[in-house]
């Protein structure tokens, strides 16, 4: 499945001295939106007229993206999570076998692979891990030879405990081992309140889609962003926090986590940027008929 077009200049936003580039990979097919969030239906989604037309259609189909975001902290350059990739043997069909330009558009954006310092994976789902690795002369091999890999010592620990699909398994194989065997990952305790990994940057917990799951908080000059990973699929749940995905592990405490966090962003300055909402992808949380709505806010002008 070829789907590599010629890459554009990324969207970015501005986070006080810190430019966020989103680095796109594909938009994922209309059929996502009812598999992965079936509580989503065409009737509770056109309610939401503020989701149309980014986030949704006119007849209640959502839009759902697979992007990453890259950005340098300091003097590091930081890439939150790594897609689907190239070239993965994966169970489903708008995941597998791809042949994107994402590596294209991460050295475009100034963020070529061997220049990346530190990825951060917000949680082992394969969508998320998928860059980690790269094929090269048969052999997976990791795109980011120079980073350090990073996720929650809780999120790895629970997958090297259970009793996994053949699917997951050789997720695993194609693009988290390799990493390990190349003593590249890294396990990080996160504490309730979370963790600081650098200077202006946290790990907050917000398990229940998996059980190590982490957002990550970004802050500048004052300014403050998030990245949602998958404890926020789609803007629609914002409207509706009891909405889960069909792959969350723990549907009870991914709302509860859900809820917690949409709670503490609602009517502030912080700007959230959804690892799978489609552009404009960023915005700020307010408080919306008892619940909550997505005020977008576009990519700078560049």
């Amino acid at each position: 499945m070829s789907t590599a077009p010629t890459p554009a200049a990324a969207p970015a936003w501005t986070v006080g001295d810190v430019t966020v580039h989103r680095i796109d990979e594909i938009l994922l097919p209309p059929v996502t939106g009812p598999w992965l969030l079936p509580g989503a239906t065409p009737a509770l989604v056109t309610a939401q007229d503020w989701l149309q037309p980014h986030f949704a259609d006119d007849q209640g189909i959502l839009h759902i993206d697979s992007h990453s975001f890259a950005l340098t902290l300091g003097d590091l350059r930081i890439l939150v999570d790594t897609g689907i990739g190239n070239g993965k043997q994966r169970a489903n069909p708008a995941w597998h076998n791809l042949d994107t330009g994402f590596l294209h558009g991460l050295t475009a954006a100034g963020f070529p692979p061997d220049s990346v310092d530190l990825v951060i994976l917000t949680h082992l789902h394969a969508d998320h891990v998928g860059w980690n690795t790269q094929e090269v002369d048969g052999k997976w091999v990791p795109t980011f030879p120079n980073a350090r890999y990073l996720t929650s010592r809780t999120e790895r620990e629970f997958w090297a405990g259970h009793d996994m699909e053949e699917a997951r398994e050789q997720m695993f194989r194609d693009s988290v081992v390799p990493v390990e065997e190349a003593g590249l990952l890294d396990l990080v305790d996160v504490p309730a309140e979370g963790v600081e990994i650098t200077p202006g940057l946290r790990l907050l917990p917000t398990p229940g889609h998996t059980p190590g799951h982490v957002a990550v908080e970004l802050t500048s000059d004052g300014r403050t962003a998030l990245i949602t990973g998958d404890c926020i699929h789609h803007p629609v749940q914002l409207a509706h926090p009891a909405i889960g995905a069909c792959v969350d592990i723990d549907p009870r405490q991914a709302e509860t986590s859900r809820r917690s966090l949409l709670d503490s962003l609602a009517d502030t300055d912080t700007l959230v940027l959804g690892t799978h909402f489609a552009p404009p992808t960023a915005g700020h949380v307010v408080t919306h008929q008892g619940a909550y709505r997505l005020s977008p806010m576009p990519a700078d002008s560049r």
